[in-house]
């Protein structure tokens, strides 16, 4: 049977707002299914509470239904969990959530999940910022992605179409593993339209999660690996630039910081810093601390594009007194904030309004 549309957006009544029906066909008697809205959900479970989730028989028919009322301008990916009994609120309970949830089969869009998950379905509502670059346009002139290997660790390199000699502006992404099947069509639509210069793109990959853990939690011997080798190993391979001007170091969440840190520790190498939903708490035992360095550090050369979720209620505050703490400091910064969570639907749009951002003028 082919399964319904979903979801189902409404007017709401209230301006500004939608009526969104989420709809499940359960696939055996007395199955019960959660919807799982990005950081919507999560918050919810963090108070130990999910009974908001949980969906209900539809009147006159054999589906299970939840309508919300939400923002108008919301972006952000969801699962459903089908389960026979729901589900504990605890971590270990929520990472096995995690691993069994599914995309929506009546909704065709998707948002790839990180390595070992299945993947989001997306929810646009009417009023979400446009993503204008994020699919492929007929007509545009496709660079390529290719695997490569760096200090012993895998690499993916996007090479901008046509044969321009370089030195090419060069970008270093983290979380390459993520970013490496996604990103291609967002930089050759921004090159296409003049928005960035023709740029190398490196994607180190991240290796598993101890490692990401480690690497991407202001650790030095990265940050070194990023500038000492990858760079120059860019450069000699790929004519990538050495200019610190035409350098952007780009991550999300901890990846965030992680690029905050590299301009901190290296400003000789990059010279600008797109974060997305940086964890600028870190660490637990010494919050803010990367914050602090900076307030103490006279201005360094770097600019910054930084943006956050308005729903990200365990990092926003500390990515506005980060961007406050520039801005006293002399910086070159911008800050924005979106109606949604942590959550690639979200990055993907705003990575290519950070590129944009920061080339002006300069790459």
């Amino acid at each position: 049977m082919t399964p319904a549309p979903t979801p189902i957006i409404e007017p709401s009544g209230t301006p500004g707002r939608c009526k969104v029906t989420f709809l499940w066909r359960p696939r055996t008697h007395g199955e019960q299914a959660v919807v799982l809205i990005n950081t919507v959900t999560d918050r919810d479970r963090h108070a130990g509470d999910i009974s908001g989730h949980v969906m209900t028989p539809r009147p006159g028919g054999d589906l299970l239904q939840l309508t919300y009322e939400l923002d108008a301008d919301l972006r952000a990916g969801y699962q459903i969990l089908p389960c026979d009994r729901l589900p504990g609120t605890d971590r270990d309970s929520w990472l096995q959530v995690m691993r069994t949830a599914v995309p929506d089969p009546g909704n065709p869009l998707t948002v790839p999940g990180p390595p070992g998950r299945r993947p989001s379905s997306l929810l646009e509502l009417p009023q979400a910022p446009p993503q204008p670059y994020r699919e492929h346009r007929p007509g545009v002139p496709r660079g390529r992605v290719s695997e490569e290997r760096s200090g012993g660790r895998r690499v993916w390199v996007y090479t901008p179409p046509g044969s321009a000699a370089g030195p090419h502006p060069v970008v270093v992404l983290l979380d390459g593993e993520v970013w490496a099947g996604r990103v291609a069509a967002t930089l050759d639509n921004l090159v296409h339209d003049g928005r960035i210069p023709p740029s190398v793109v490196l994607m180190p990959d991240s290796v598993d999660r101890p490692t990401r853990l480690r690497e991407l939690a202001c650790h030095e011997p990265f940050v070194r690996y990023l500038a000492d080798d990858l760079l120059p190993w860019a450069g000699r391979t790929w004519r990538a630039t050495g200019d610190p001007g035409l350098t952007v170091i780009a991550g999300q969440s901890l990846g965030g910081l992680t690029a905050s840190y590299a301009a901190f520790l290296a400003p000789e190498r990059f010279g600008n810093v797109l974060s997305q939903s940086g964890s600028y708490w870190w660490p637990d035992e010494d919050p803010e601390r990367l914050t602090r360095r900076y307030a103490a550090t006279p201005r360094l050369p770097v600019r910054f594009h930084l943006e956050a979720g308005r729903l990200e209620w365990m990092l926003l505050e500390e990515n506005r007194r980060f961007a406050q703490t520039l801005a006293a400091q002399g910086y070159e910064v911008s800050f924005t904030e979106y109606n949604g969570g942590h959550d690639p639907a979200c990055w993907l749009g705003g990575l290519a309004d950070g590129l944009t951002d920061l080339a002006a003028g300069r790459l």
